[in-house]
């Protein structure tokens, strides 16, 4: 068992470098099966969720091969059952994105129901409305999935709700498929463009991705390639969030500034000088905070993934904010960890009101989930004395060497291994 061990007061000086993005990483893996070539991933990032779709397709017999822990090969044709038994996909919600990649180069897909952060309900009835316009029919039985085709056939398909998801599947299972398919009210997120761009370069024909209309032209084969993710918009988002939470003058690298408009936009309405040049952001921080409101929206709105992050914030901003979580249920479980450091926060369904007060004070918290545990982080390095933060598997799954990259701009963090449980008060 390991915690994170955070003791806030350090303003923060220098450069954080950021990774490729996991949410593109968990959608171009699973992709990869459509292939019929090897292909070469680079800018990869060295987190938990990689590290569990690499080890899910190994086991369903793909050649998986690390050249450095940024990089790998991965050789689908050893793949002879499109099948991911619980076991396998239990640990992560993107999982479900091998129905779409087995059911577009098989016509068949048997895949258990995904597991992830548990944010309420997240169905896939969206998913399986696309596949069954596309011809597939399904079941579910034993807790899995069943999908299955004779062929797969382009055709009209509108989304009900803006699902990144939904369109990352019907966009797997449409590539191959015969004729043309039309996704309306897609969803637009970088990600989106990213894999897109990934099945191009295999020799797909997707247009309009980045806006809610994407044309999959279907083609009869895919050739292996070389490619590398984009960076990782909400890491960068959170590092801009602990440097305002922190204070200091730090300078993240490796970003698209484009992708961090909706960031960007909040945090100088809270007062941060941010700076944009062509591949990085330069964010400086000093004195407290000013409120304002937020509302999660699909891209280009403010992302959920930063939800938490900016909650944190508004935490010991000036005045009284309002959150309004418009993407997920139950996504405000991080607040009783918040309140543990004094956070004054009440929510009434979809609204967290925050009413800031000067500063948090170090407690023992757990990571909640993946985003919860980011905003752990940066409300610990903003707080006073010492913040313990426990279940940082959550963490894992979604930031790579963060105890490395903090360190390294003056953060006083460190990782320790430990046996016993912590005590929550």
């Amino acid at each position: 068992m390991e915690k994170l061990v955070i003791t806030g007061g350090n303003r923060l000086h220098g450069t954080i470098k950021i990774s490729g993005a996991k949410n593109a990483a968990v959608a171009i893996i699973p992709a990869v099966i459509l292939s019929d070539g090897v292909c070469r991933l680079e800018n990869i990032p060295d987190i938990e969720d990689v590290n569990i779709i690499d080890e899910i397709l190994c086991k369903m017999g793909a050649s998986v091969r690390h050249i450095n822990e940024n990089s790998l090969e991965i050789d689908p044709s050893g793949i002879e059952e499109p099948v991911a038994t619980y076991d396998l996909v239990r640990h992560m919600r993107a999982s479900c994105y091998l129905m779409g990649a087995l059911l577009g180069k098989y016509l068949r897909a048997d895949v258990a129901l995904p597991g992830g952060c548990d944010f309420g309900v997240r169905p896939v009835d969206q998913h399986l409305k696309g596949f069954g316009i596309l011809g597939a029919k399904h079941i579910v039985e034993d807790d899995m999935i069943k999908i299955k085709a004779n062929k797969l056939t382009g055709n009209h398909i509108y989304l009900d709700v803006v699902s990144v998801g939904a369109t990352v599947n019907v966009m797997l299972a449409a590539v191959k498929a015969e004729g043309r398919t039309t996704i309306e009210n897609a969803a637009r997120e970088p990600h989106i463009v990213d894999l897109a761009n990934f099945l191009n370069s295999m020799g797909a024909d997707v247009r309009g991705a980045g806006t809610d209309v994407i044309k999959i032209n279907g083609v009869k084969t895919l050739r292996g390639t070389t490619y590398s993710i984009i960076p990782d918009q909400i890491e960068a988002g959170t590092y801009m969030a602990a440097v305002c939470s922190a204070g200091g003058d730090v300078v993240i690298q490796n970003v698209i500034p484009k992708h961090l408009e909706s960031i960007t936009a909040k945090l100088r309405e809270m007062g941060v000088t941010i700076e944009e040049f062509d591949d990085s952001v330069r964010v400086v921080s000093s004195g407290r905070l000013k409120r304002c409101n937020v509302t999660t929206m699909p891209h280009p709105g403010f992302p959920t993934d930063m939800q938490p992050q900016i909650a944190a914030l508004l935490s010991t901003a000036d005045g009284t904010s309002i959150v309004n979580e418009a993407v997920w249920d139950n996504r405000f479980r991080y607040v009783d960890e918040l309140r543990r450091m004094g956070a004054d926060i009440s929510v009434d369904g979809s609204l967290a009101i925050i009413r800031g007060i000067e500063r948090l004070t170090g407690a023992p918290v757990k990571a909640t989930d993946l985003r919860a545990g980011a905003a752990m982080i940066v409300a610990a390095l903003g707080a006073k004395g010492t913040t313990q933060i426990e279940d940082i598997r959550h963490i894992q799954r979604g930031y790579e060497n963060v105890v490395g990259k903090l360190s390294s701009v003056g953060a006083d963090i460190s990782l320790i291994k430990t046996n016993e449980s912590m005590k929550q008060a």
